[in-house]
């Protein structure tokens, strides 16, 4: 993610580890009393939603399969068992190099019934990029709401267009439960080229080594910048093809050009504009955004990778894309200030146990150090190419 939004939905029940328990592969609720009851108290709409995340996950958890069976089966499709083995060895580099708790995490294989597990709704004002958040009892507040339907998450859409927000739903070919259930690999995601299915899975599981709870930018910032710092090495020690980093610093380029779309869009509604004016800008800014990108991606073998989400860039994605990207400079510089990646998890650690305006103040000074370390120059618009993002250092992946 990298502009590459993979991601990261978490529900309620999947949060709590002894709500559920797995016997014989009959789930027992435990503690449904109480957990009843808030869902009562807040309304029909979130009990039926616990609802639908709970049977969701339950019918994931138990279509599990161990990669080992799999690939073993007669029956397993050439290109599955080559994916699932390819798992197996990312699973083991995470763990020897990266030091990452991986355990039984991905180490079981589930065939969907439809293209994608999940559907996330996403949704900031129409003059804002702080995104709307839904918090729930004991795991705090996500800035996505996650739906095993298709159908429910259009409903949530449409209710909250209604309402005026800028809305984007979309769907969402991994999650993570953080560790508090043994993910599998998904048939969503798991014929993904090497290096981005490394990268996700480095992602994922670096949920599992630092995870702060009610910090959603410090979390995914923390787990995208793992994901950046380990691929190169990963692409060296496997000797994936260099169109694999031009890849990755295309997605950065991307993230770029949304980050500085993002800072125009701030000063415009900041301003003292009235809400029409506003509205004009804000639509001329995003078609610049549509029209800097056609250039940025015209040389590439896959210009059209990701012309859809572009198009539909509203607030609601551009404040997405502040939650995972925004802090990963700080990250980038602790990584560099540690010195291995167990010294550079307890630093990550210690950020997470200040009080949240001193955590962001401290990652404030970590980014100005590497920006200034690296002299970074941002895109802007009013370049005549709408190319500069693709020259900074993380989009060629200099380092």
């Amino acid at each position: 993610m990298r502009v590459y939004i993979s991601k990261r939905w978490f529900n309620f029940f999947s949060q709590r580890r002894g709500v559920f328990s797995l016997r014989r592969g009959v789930f027992v609720l435990r503690r449904a009393l109480p957990l009843a009851a808030l869902a009562l108290l807040a309304g029909c709409e979130t009990a039926s939603y616990y609802t639908q995340a709970a049977t969701g996950q339950l019918r994931i958890l138990t279509a599990r399969k161990p990669i080992d069976k799999v690939v073993a089966e007669p029956a397993t499709d050439p290109k599955l068992q080559m994916q699932l083995q390819l798992v197996q060895e990312i699973r083991a580099y995470a763990h020897a190099e990266l030091q990452l708790p991986v355990g039984d995490a991905y180490g079981t294989y589930v065939k969907l019934a439809e293209k994608y597990p999940v559907w996330n709704v996403l949704a900031a004002p129409e003059f804002s990029l702080k995104p709307r958040r839904w918090c729930y009892p004991f795991v705090g507040c996500a800035s996505y709401r996650g739906y095993f339907s298709k159908a429910d998450a259009r409903a949530k859409g449409d209710e909250l267009l209604a309402q005026g927000y800028d809305v984007y739903l979309g769907p969402v070919p991994a999650y993570s439960t953080l560790g508090w259930f043994d993910d599998p690999i998904l048939s969503s995601f798991v014929n993904w080229t090497p290096e981005r299915l490394a990268g996700l899975l480095f992602h994922e599981l670096a949920h599992r080594r630092v995870y702060i709870s009610g910090d959603t930018q410090f979390n995914e910032s923390f787990a995208t910048a793992v994901s950046q710092l380990a691929l190169p090495d990963w692409r060296r020690r496997y000797g994936i093809d260099s169109g694999a980093a031009a890849r990755s610093n295309q997605a950065l380029a991307v993230n770029h050009l949304m980050l500085a779309t993002r800072k125009q869009l701030e000063s415009i509604y900041k301003s003292a504009l009235d809400d029409s004016a506003k509205r004009m800008r804000k639509a001329a800014t995003l078609e610049q955004l549509r029209a800097c990108y056609r250039k940025l991606s015209a040389d590439w073998d896959h210009p059209e990778r990701y012309r859809y989400y572009i198009d539909k860039t509203n607030n609601a994605t551009l404040a997405l894309v502040a939650e995972y990207q925004s802090q990963v400079p700080a990250f980038r510089e602790l990584y560099r200030r540690s010195g291995s990646w167990p010294a550079f998890y307890a630093a990550a650690e210690q950020l997470g146990k200040l009080d949240k305006k001193a955590r962001k103040r401290r990652l404030a000074e970590l980014a100005a150090d590497q920006a200034s370390s690296k002299k970074v120059t941002g895109p802007s618009f009013n370049s005549d190419t709408c190319m500069s993002a693709a020259n900074t250092p993380q989009a060629t992946g200099a380092n």
